[in-house]
């Protein structure tokens, strides 16, 4: 498959990092084998994150991502490495660039949050044309990453097949074999009906990616593929010779939809399957279970993964509160945030609701759960408590847990 028909989402993220002029355009460059960013001899040429995605097998679509540097200053340069910072969030593999003095604070910083979430690193020591680096510099580092690459990014011919073999010898297994969306669900030949409602949030002449990778998954297993909008559902079911293996549905139907599957057919959603693909199931559900504890005044955070205009009827921002309050019976305070964004003083949150996450990556997501498990504060996911608030979760949940 070609790297620009992957979803982004579920493509490696490798973060480049290190001070300003050590070298991480150089390296960008010659990994892409294009001139990604711009290089310079002055300091700070890189401002914000600069993507590029491409093809590095055996570990298929990847984005690689340069980052201005870590050491930057001034109110405009303390900007630059908070968004250095936020790209750090949806890292999956990092390479930290210095040159032959080493690592200082700022890299061993890093290094040690890299090393805290299980994300390896790998250290390109640049302009070694320049300064070798001491035995003592090489040591210290590589009690901190998983290789070390001592190079010169105007010389070294062969850098980016050396990176190349650092990355394929230390990235998640999960990136040369993908998990399966419905992994322990469905098997090859069965018969599944989704249902794809054709509403406001509907693009025209689309379907969202949620439902365009779950059915591609089915194709790809030969799996007999109803799909349906709530209004067809019932007729679908009565022309099914025998009944479906499970039913999947839009989570902003699940309360239609499950009234007219039967129980003795398994039920979930879209925005279900992508909370185990791209977080953690059992938090986002033990995270719903924090909904019957709210109270008058606290705030819920909706987390947007992707960036819309809100529409008349949006889920985020009018369905789930509307959801939430009535389940509740409480005057709720909601706050959103989109793309990237997650605040730093989310302790002030009693519950954060995020989107299945189908634009980003899972790094990031499992992130936010770090973040929001060290304030101690609960995090659920769309799909989860549309049905913990209809009061069908544990049906919902049920394909998951047997």
């Amino acid at each position: 498959m070609k790297a620009n028909n992957t979803p982004k989402s579920m493509r490696l993220h490798i973060g480049i990092f290190g001070k300003r002029n050590a070298g991480k355009s150089s390296v960008t460059n010659i990994i892409t084998h294009q001139d990604t960013s711009i290089v310079s001899a002055k300091a700070g040429t890189t401002t914000d994150a600069v993507e590029k995605t491409m093809e590095m097998l055996p570990i298929g679509s990847v984005v690689i991502i340069d980052t201005a540097g870590i050491d930057d200053t001034g109110s405009l340069g303390k900007e630059r490495v908070k968004k250095s910072q936020k790209v750090s969030d949806r890292t999956d593999a990092a390479i930290i660039v210095c040159d032959g003095e080493g690592w200082n604070k700022y890299e061993f910083e890093l290094a040690e949050k890299f090393n805290k979430n299980n994300i390896p690193i790998i250290a390109v020591i640049n302009k070694s044309d320049i300064k070798q680096p001491d035995k003592t510099v090489i040591d210290k580092i590589s009690e901190k990453v998983n290789s070390v690459i001592v190079t010169s990014a105007k010389t070294d011919k062969k850098l980016a097949e050396k990176i190349r073999e650092a990355l394929i010898r230390c990235v998640p297994d999960s990136f040369i074999n993908p998990p399966a969306i419905l992994e322990g669900i469905v098997k090859k030949e069965d018969t599944v009906i989704l249902v794809t409602p054709i509403d406001k949030e509907a693009p025209k002449g689309r379907l969202i990616l949620p439902q365009v990778n779950v059915l591609r998954e089915l194709l790809d297993n030969n799996c007999i593929t109803v799909v349906v909008t709530e209004k067809q559902l019932s007729n679908s079911l009565k022309a099914l010779k025998k009944p479906p293996k499970c039913v999947i549905t839009d989570s902003q139907a699940f309360k239609e939809v499950s009234e007219i599957v039967p129980e003795s057919i398994p039920l979930t959603s879209f925005s279900i399957l992508f909370a185990r693909l791209k977080g953690d199931l059992k938090t986002f559900y033990d995270g719903a279970k924090q909904i019957d504890n709210l109270k008058d005044g606290d705030k819920i955070l909706i987390c947007e993964s992707c960036t819309h205009h809100p529409i008349e009827d949006d889920i985020g921002r009018v369905k789930i509160p509307n959801l939430l309050k009535k389940k509740t019976g409480k005057k709720l305070v909601f706050e959103n945030v989109s793309s990237h964004e997650f605040p730093t003083d989310i302790e002030k949150y009693k519950l954060i609701v995020h989107c299945g996450g189908c634009m980003t990556n899972r790094r990031e997501i499992l992130s936010r759960i770090n973040k929001s498990r060290e304030k101690n504060v609960s995090v659920t996911n769309y799909g989860i408590a549309i049905s913990y608030c209809l009061g069908i979760c544990e049906r919902a949940m049920k394909p998951f847990f047997k």
